[in-house]
């Protein structure tokens, strides 16, 4: 038995990656490999001693379950990583046993991303933004917040989601649902949607770095050196810091892509030195909501939440769109978006038409499973003409153009029809308006900002499974990988 996490999910070539082990055998190894077109080995390290260390139990005394919400402290172990590393997105396989045991387990394919014993972590460039304007921001927090803390024998369901902490607060620490970073877990989320999107980008030539949600929120000239940011798949909490920073960045002429949805949906607060944080969420803990509302949803004004719409930022939002329930990622229509302003750039090369020319109204993504497991929308009324415009009634910029709908109507619970994100606010939106539907769009203001609506998004394009999704994904990426204005 083998298990681990790292100290931090972010690492500059040459420096020291730290990462911290678990283990009934008296010595281990890791090994490392970087996720590119295709998953390639990088080294082995030497071997370690081997220490066991038992998970932390639940303070509210849930049998059975470990804490989500202390560090678990276990053994630090350092590896230097090398000067000629590129930057990207890396895999740590913990290997337990002697020579002999790692002689016999084979190395990682591409299939053997996903799994326990394993943990990720990005390799950063010393000189940032030298052989690369765009930046990839892996959503680290959100990451976080769903990780069970489980291993292939044990289903510890230790989350935000699962047996969560709840904390009062007090002496200038914020109230909420309380969750270490230093928990192990193992790796499901990135080789879901981020794995075949990043081989997809070095397939098709897009030089990239990487950062996690901690950088960006650590570091206000982070963003600085680079044109482009890339908000990948399930993005669903942020700091405070982060939104101001990528606010900023678009003011000063930086474009953002969000291939995403979820966005920015919970506000976390950052503590224990930025190894930990809190959110004050609408999650049960035992059978009851300890605090509602749940100040720290970012859309409702204060105080029953933050009074800054992700719409704002994002251009659409979870309480306009909303997720499929059941088992994740669930079954789901395959209609795609309905097009509109089939004449824009984005759209150019693929042929699409909305019925403009007289014909029949396109769909992008149609046949594939594009809208969702999460999606949001924008605020919407229908023109004469039968054109969805944003309204602006929920903070999306009024300049957004919508470009794409899925309509989710009617909104019903079934398992195999969309579940309105409506239902995550009842409290605050006693009665649904308006229409509620997923929409892909952007607005410019300073920079421009794209967003997909749609988590899968990454997963369509990054496996090609609708030629189209993957031209409109190079038309995004490729007008706006150079800022359009001067910037710093």
């Amino acid at each position: 038995m083998i298990e681990g996490y790292v100290d931090r999910e972010s690492v500059i070539a040459g420096r020291i990656l730290t990462f911290h082990v678990s283990t009934d055998a008296t010595e281990f190894r890791v090994r490392f490999y970087r996720l590119g077109r295709e998953l390639t080995f990088m080294a082995e390290s030497a071997t370690f001693p081997g220490v066991f260390r038992a998970a932390p139990p639940h303070p509210d005394g849930v049998a059975g379950h470990a804490s989500p919400a202390v560090a678990w402290d276990w053994p630090p172990y350092d590896f230097p990583i090398p000067d000629d590393w590129p930057p990207g997105v890396y895999l740590a396989h913990f290997i337990d046993g002697d020579d002999h045991r790692a002689r016999s387990t084979p190395l990682l394919d591409d299939t053997g991303i996903e799994g326990y014993a394993r943990e990720f972590f990005l390799v950063r460039p010393q000189l940032p933004g030298r052989a690369a304007r765009i930046l990839y921001k892996k959503s680290t927090f959100t990451r976080h917040a769903y990780n069970r803390s489980d291993r292939a024998d044990a289903q510890r369901a230790s989350s935000l989601y699962d047996n969560p902490v709840y904390r009062a607060g007090g002496a200038g620490r914020p109230g909420g649902h309380q969750l270490s970073m230093h928990r192990p877990g193992g790796v499901i989320d990135l080789a879901y949607w981020d794995a075949p999107f990043i081989a997809w980008l070095e397939r098709c030539g897009y030089d990239v770095e990487y950062c996690t949600d901690l950088d960006l929120h650590q570091d206000p000239d982070l963003l600085t050196p680079y044109d482009l940011l890339l908000s990948v798949g399930h993005d669903e909490y942020w700091s405070a810091a982060m939104r101001d920073h990528v606010a900023a960045f678009v003011r000063a002429g930086g474009n953002v892509a969000f291939f995403s949805a979820n966005t920015c949906w919970w506000r976390v607060h950052l503590t224990d030195g930025d190894t930990a944080f809190v959110s004050d969420t609408d999650h049960h803990v035992g059978n009851t909501y300890p605090h509602l509302p749940a100040t720290d949803l970012w859309w409702p004004p204060p105080p029953e939440g933050v009074g800054e719409p992700e719409n704002t930022l994002t251009g659409v939002s979870f309480r306009n769109g909303g997720m499929w329930p059941g088992d994740w990622p669930g079954d789901r229509p395959r209609a795609g978006y309905r097009v509109q302003h089939a004449d824009h750039w984005v759209f150019e090369g693929t042929g699409l038409r909305d019925g403009s020319d007289g014909g029949t109204v396109d769909a992008l993504g149609a046949g594939t499973a594009l809208i969702g497991y999460e999606c949001d929308g924008a605020a919407f009324a229908y023109d004469a003409a039968g054109t969805a415009r944003a309204t602006g009634a929920d903070g999306t910029p009024k300049s957004s153009l919508i470009l794409g709908v899925y309509l989710l109507d009617p909104v019903n619970e079934d398992f195999h029809h969309l579940k309105s994100g409506h239902w995550n606010c009842p409290a605050r939106e006693p009665e649904i308006t308006g229409p509620r539907a997923a929409t892909m769009g952007l607005y410019t203001a300073g920079g421009t900002v794209f967003t997909a609506g749609t988590t899968d998004w990454p997963v369509v394009c990054g496996h090609e499974l609708d030629a189209n999704v993957v031209r409109v994904t190079r038309n995004v990426l490729d007008r706006l990988a150079r800022r359009a204005t001067a910037g710093p």
